[in-house]
């Protein structure tokens, strides 16, 4: 299935979104709506606010990340988009369809059609092949014949488990198992992958691996990809947009390379404290983006790479000015000066914003 709609579009709309789960959530989420935080609506109405007052839009052909600690309403929030869980109020819309007015019927074709989900668990049947798990979304479907299987052969060497179609689950490392998750939610055709902590119970090696091979996926298929991770490198590495959360509401969004240098809360300055951001920031991020030749260059920079790799070009000369080129083309100019300054986080520039 092609995605018809142009990449950067809004593929998922989610609009003024509460879940409340108790007795009577209705009664809670007035109290919710009255101004009652987290806490007390638990202490004193005995309710869980799950999500409060979301908004967020999902863009055709981009990697939204989802993010947040335990109990921050990230899994909860992305059940809402195959209405694995149904919100107390809200909208999420879906090529442009209200999927909370569907039946039984629309609703299990959206769930096959239009959005794959990939696990943290795996979620891989032990009593099949590697072969026959991959091609599962399409049998369940109802489809049938030997076009299933050249398909998910096809994706499984996508995945680098070419030879392994005979084995069975309990033969493979964590890391393989998850392969197997993901061709099986790219041999299921859907515009959409949801992937709720998909990588979280992988080594730290396998899933370094697991993330560069979704990104070197992604920029061939171009699917629309909502991710779910508790881990803000991760969250970094991946994300077109992201989107954390805190205590079930939206703390910040946006472009993650501006959220670290543009924190807008307490929350998110303490959240990004430790983060490495010369091995995080671009260039692009911190360039002055004009397209006048400069002078006393001291060589060319790519607008991705990552800031410690122009630290160790230039040997830390903060003298030094660099013309930064995408496509062939420039796009900028890099002062090392600048390049320093964004290096420091904003705690440390603005003592009166340090969280306590």
């Amino acid at each position: 299935m092609r995605d018809d709609m142009n990449e950067g579009e809004v593929k998922i709309s989610i609009r003024n979104l509460y879940k409340i789960f108790g007795n009577d959530p209705k009664a809670a989420l007035q109290h919710v709506r009255d101004g009652v935080a987290k806490p007390e609506l638990l202490d004193q109405y005995g309710h869980v606010l799950g999500l409060q007052d979301i908004n967020v839009d999902i863009r055709a052909g981009q990697i939204t990340v989802i993010m947040g600690l335990s109990g921050s309403g990230k899994s909860t929030l992305i059940r809402h988009l195959n209405r694995l869980i149904d919100p107390t109020a809200g909208e999420v819309i879906v090529n442009g369809e209200d999927v909370l007015a569907y039946g039984e019927r629309r609703l299990a074709e959206l769930r096959q059609n239009t959005m794959s989900m990939v696990f943290q668990k795996f979620a891989l049947l032990p009593h099949k092949t590697v072969l026959q798990n991959a091609g599962m979304a399409r049998r369940v479907k109802g489809e049938a014949g030997s076009a299933i299987d050249e398909d998910a052969r096809k994706w499984l060497g996508r995945v680098g488990l070419d030879g392994y179609e005979g084995h069975y689950p309990a033969q493979l490392s964590g890391g393989m198992q998850q392969r197997v998750g993901i061709a099986r939610a790219l041999a299921s055709d859907s515009e959409i992958m949801l992937m709720d902590e998909a990588f979280s119970a992988l080594d730290p090696l396998i899933r370094t691996d697991m993330q560069d091979l979704l990104l070197e996926l992604q920029r061939e298929l171009h699917k629309t990809i909502v991710f779910i991770t508790h881990d803000l490198d991760e969250a970094l590495k991946l994300a077109d947009h992201l989107v954390i959360l805190k205590d079930g509401a939206v703390v910040q969004q946006g472009e993650p390379q501006d959220i670290l240098l543009h924190p807008n809360d307490p929350y998110i300055i303490d959240f990004i404290s430790d983060i490495n951001r010369a091995r995080v920031l671009r260039v692009r991020s911190v360039m002055e983006t004009t397209t006048r030749e400069g002078s006393g260059l001291a060589g060319e920079v790519d607008a991705h790479q990552n800031l410690e790799s122009v630290i160790a070009i230039s040997e830390g000369d903060t003298n030094l000015h660099y013309r930064v080129m995408e496509d062939g083309k420039q796009v900028g100019l890099l002062h090392m000066r600048d390049l320093v300054k964004a290096l420091v986080p904003v705690e440390a520039a603005d003592p009166a914003r340090r969280v306590a």
